[in-house]
């Protein structure tokens, strides 16, 4: 029985249009780097300070502390203007699926490569708050925890983000997690992590290429996810 689903933000539950492939390619090349879309979708779904230091190294740059540092801060420039002309929305049916897992019991977590300072205005846009911290007459809030990649040591496809997730929804067994996201990342982090992987295809995967990586399901969203568990 799966207690708590643990689920990625950008292109997994959020539609942000592909503006953090933008934001991220171009935050690259502005640091002197060049960086091709192959590179970049290689580090989709990860820590985004570790994703600009790899992407600037292999795109011939040069990836000081203090150019990565930068290269970081002209990035969420970069996406908080793309977001304010193009607004993130919660992809297809996605609210209601989280609504219907919170009725059977089931904790919801989210997950992120984005820093904390990234993630939490943009769930500010799209109304997602936590249980209990809101005023809504139904009780609102969507979520149970949101990890960002900034709360742990090390970002996917390490595994600290899922649980960490667990030790803050009090799920204490591996085999009752299920994690899903639409990058290869998200794939590793669930498959070291222990749990249930699920890819969605709502990213700019295809079936073929997450199958490719070990995983339990490959879905069309996370739209899916109830009637998968039930």
């Amino acid at each position: 029985m799966i207690k708590l689903v643990a689920c990625d933000m950008a292109g997994t539950t959020i539609d942000e249009h592909g503006d953090v492939y933008v934001a991220l390619a171009r935050c690259v090349e502005e640091a002197g780097a060049s960086a091709t879309p192959e590179a970049v979708q290689e580090w989709m779904g990860a820590d985004k300070v570790e994703a600009i230091a790899a992407l600037i190294t292999k795109g011939g740059g040069t990836a000081t502390p203090e150019i990565v540092q930068a290269a970081f801060l002209r990035f969420k420039e970069l996406l908080a203007d793309f977001y304010e002309q193009n607004p993130p929305v919660a992809l297809d049916g996605v609210e209601d699926a989280f609504r219907a897992l919170r009725r059977r019991g089931v904790k919801i977590a989210l997950t992120t490569g984005f820093s904390r300072d990234v993630a939490e205005p943009l769930l500010a846009r799209l109304g997602w708050s936590l249980a209990g911290t809101d005023t809504t007459p139904d009780g609102g809030g969507l979520l149970d925890a949101v990890v960002c990649s900034d709360d742990v040591a090390a970002g996917r496809p390490a595994p600290h983000m899922i649980h960490r997730a667990m030790e803050l929804t009090g799920v204490i067994d591996v085999s009752e997690v299920l994690a899903a996201g639409d990058t290869t990342n998200d794939l590793m982090a669930a498959r070291n992590a222990g749990v249930t992987a699920v890819g969605v295809l709502t990213g700019k995967l295809g079936r073929e290429e997450l199958a490719g990586h070990p995983h339990d399901h490959i879905l069309a969203g996370v739209k899916d996810i109830p009637a998968l568990l039930a």
